[in-house]
């Protein structure tokens, strides 16, 4: 019987025999950088939409600048190295340089003891120069740009303000390489600046609440790919994670005991601040409010809560009122106080999903909804939106909700509200058109991590399509956009995981030239960056192996690793269908594999050369061919294995379909080898096989079908065909 996914794993006892010990993702990210054709020629060097000849190596800059002119030679970073303000600087930029010259120290050595050893009086390896700390409270028009500059001599960062020497910084991280046993910075003049003023990382906390050092490691590799706005998702119908001292019941029972205190808030905004991001806090009301109801049933909208959802469904037990004047005296006093706490311009107040059912029923709302001549619900959301509109503006700040239910379409949203789109691809250019600013989060299937996209999907799905007919101006409106992470199936331990590295493909569609579009490239640059964020703390590579040893119970679960290589999480509409509340432990199969695993890509140009017949099909059928042998090993003891611990009860199907798949790819390039096809009949029992293994099973779902369905074709496309 296929178990719930609030049951809790038992991992078996028994270990298989001694194994060699692997570090299977990072041998694989390391093969794919010498493996993949974008590793062996340079990036393209792109001013805006001109693409440049490529240098004769290869820089792993990601988001890719604007602009980068590759010189000849080095600097070399050795025990002499010394780094310092040439000009401005102060307390915060002193903080992100000791954070740089740390990383720096991790990978060349030598670093911190140059920095201790050297005088003022000894020139400066790196100089950094600033013209100031930008505005005292970061916002939205903040210059981000800068300008790298490195000799064989000396490297400079040129800004015109704290956080575009914290984007330089970062970029010059990347820049440098180990080689020959020393740490070098190609010779490389970058000048670079966003292409979108708002790039964001949005965060639901409401359904699983995630720890501030998880929060805080997150804006570490928000740094990393230069994203600048942190979306708090704060409330929801689960839970209220902010700390309220004027109104205590609303973490006091309505957070499960798990919140943020106040002191925690600022402390975040001061790690994002410090960081060059900004942190806009979300108050979802009227909808998604049971949690605010529950603590103060006088705001809501009459019917009775007796205790927070378990579940995470879309119908919310209660809204708030919006007819009754003492609901708007304790939003504006909830915002007033959460405006000392969070300084940034904008406060989101969510606005999505209010069904209004509890207004239908309740014979007050209705009544004041015919004295007013409202129609709908919408009308009624949308007197509410004015309303709180003029609390936000009274407290300085500008108000920004989600689109589709504020609604447009009733030409009630006040149009000084920021829309942020997640409805369709066409959502955020028609708000545009309309005249409302926009932040992009839709294509939802693209841009929300849930819905397990690739890498290569993510990175080409652009804010504003190639064939839109904004006007320039219009364009403008289109502030930029935000990867949205939602919380039903991410805990403190999996989160990593489904954020990165796919969110680095995101953050450089936000950030470079609209005509960046290589694939290959980005996913050469994407492996590099992953193993970039690993160093930095993140436990994107970790954590999943670190759950498939509890899975397993083993600390080899080679085969486990093997099927994790070629399978991804089912999405998030599947996922919506099994049961799970904040206390699931996610710890079945499902959430140890990620949503576009190396392999996939690899698996794909290897195909892509064997059926193309391109340079190095040989080596490509010898990698398939070593691909497909490991399945057939892994493939019987995952059989064997399945019946004994919990986690992996339901995996025993995908377990024989890898090896069943294992052997259409070797029958497949064996046929080729000899230049025949198979037989009609077995051609279709190898379709069939495939067919299967294309259904839904355990939650997780194969990587490689389409290009084994390719390979399979080639061999069927022989010209010498069995008869």
């Amino acid at each position: 019987m296929k178990k719930s996914r609030q049951s809790r794993c038992s991992p078996g006892t028994m270990f298989f025999p001694a194994a060699r010990r692997r570090v299977r993702c990072l041998v694989i990210l390391l093969c794919l950088c010498l493996q993949f054709p974008g590793a062996r020629r340079g990036f393209a060097a792109i001013d805006q939409d001109t693409t440049a000849t490529a240098p004769s190596f290869s820089l792993s800059l990601m988001p890719l600048p604007s602009s980068v002119h590759p010189g000849t030679g080095s600097l070399l970073l050795d025990s002499h190295f010394r780094a310092g303000f040439s000009a401005f600087h102060d307390t915060r930029l002193d903080a992100a340089a000791d954070r740089m010259l740390n990383r720096l120290n991790q990978q060349c050595g030598n670093i911190l003891r140059a920095q201790n050893t050297t005088t003022a009086a000894d020139p400066m390896v790196l100089a950094i120069q600033v013209k100031g700390p930008g505005d005292r409270v970061q916002g939205i028009d903040e210059d981000e740009s800068y300008q790298l500059n490195v000799t064989p001599t000396q490297a400079t960062i040129t800004a015109a303000t704290d956080v575009g020497a914290m984007h330089g910084m970062e970029t010059f991280l990347q820049l440098v390489t180990m080689t020959d046993a020393s740490c070098r910075v190609a010779v490389v003049h970058i000048d670079d600046a966003p292409r979108f003023r708002w790039r964001g990382f949005q965060l639901d906390v409401a359904r699983h609440f995630i720890p501030v050092a998880v929060i805080q490691r997150t804006l570490d590799g928000m740094a990393v790919a230069k994203l600048n706005v942190f979306h708090w998702s704060l409330t929801g119908d689960q839970a209220f994670r902010a700390e309220s001292k004027v109104f205590p019941r609303l973490t006091g029972v309505a957070s499960h005991g798990l919140f943020y205190t106040q002191d925690q808030m600022r402390e975040v905004v001061a790690y994002a601040r410090a960081r060059g991001i900004r942190v806009v806090p979300e108050f979802d009301m009227p909808g998604h409010s049971t949690s605010w109801v529950l603590a103060y049933p006088e705001i809501g909208d009459g019917r009775k809560v007796a205790r927070l959802p378990m579940d995470y469904g879309a119908n919310p037990a209660a809204e708030l009122d919006p007819t009754k004047e003492a609901t708007y005296r304790f939003i504006d006093a909830f915002l007033g106080e959460m405006s000392t706490i969070f300084p940034d311009a904008y406060l989101h107040i969510g606005g999505d999903e209010v069904r209004g059912l509890g207004w239908a029923s309740n014979p007050d709302i209705q009544a004041f909804m015919k004295k007013n001549g409202f129609q709908s619900n919408a009308d009624l959301q949308a007197y509410f939106n004015k309303r709180v509109l003029q609390i936000v503006t009274k407290h300085g700040k500008k108000m920004l909700g989600w689109e589709l239910e504020l609604p447009v379409q009733t030409s009630g949203t006040p149009e000084n509200i920021t829309l942020q789109s997640w409805h369709d691809e066409n959502s955020a250019t028609n708000l545009a058109s309309e005249g409302y600013a926009t932040i992009v989060s839709s294509p939802y299937e693209l841009y929300y991590l849930d819905q397990q996209k690739t890498a290569e999907e993510m990175f080409l799905a652009d804010p504003i399509p190639a064939n839109s007919a904004l006007t320039l101006q219009q364009e403008r409106l289109i502030l930029g956009g935000e990867v949205c992470m939602w919380g039903e199936f991410i805990n403190a331990e999996t989160i990593d995981s489904r954020v990165w590295p796919n969110t680095m493909a995101l953050a450089e569609r936000f950030w470079s030239p609209r005509s960046d579009r290589d694939v290959a490239e980005m996913y050469r640059r994407l492996w590099n960056v992953s193993l970039e964020l690993d160093a930095i703390g993140l436990t994107h590579l970790s954590g999943p192996e670190r759950l498939r040893r509890h899975i397993f119970g083993s600390a080899h679960p080679e085969a486990l690793d093997t099927l994790a290589s070629v399978t991804k999480p089912a999405g998030f509409m599947e996922l919506w269908k099994h049961p799970i509340d904040e206390y699931s432990p996610l710890n079945d199969m499902v959430d140890a594999v990620v949503a576009d695993p190396p392999m996939r890509w690899q698996i794909a140009m290897e195909t892509d050369s064997v059926v193309s017949g391109k340079p190095g099909m040989t080596d490509a059928k010898a990698a398939l061919r070593k691909h497909f042998e490991e399945w057939q090993h892994a493939a019987p003891m995952l059989i064997a294995w399945a019946p004994r611990a919990n986690c992996l009860s339901n995996i025993e199907q995908r377990a024989r379909q890898l090896g069943a798949l294992a052997e259409v790819g070797l029958e497949s390039l064996a046929y080729l080898d000899s230049d025949t096809s198979p037989p009609g009949l077995l051609l279709a029992h190898q379709q069939d096989i495939i067919n299967e293994a294309k259904k839904p099973s355990a939650l997780i779902y194969f990587v490689f079908l389409p290009d084994l369905e390719k390979l399979l074709h080639a061999a069927a496309a022989s010209p010498h065909a069995q008869q």
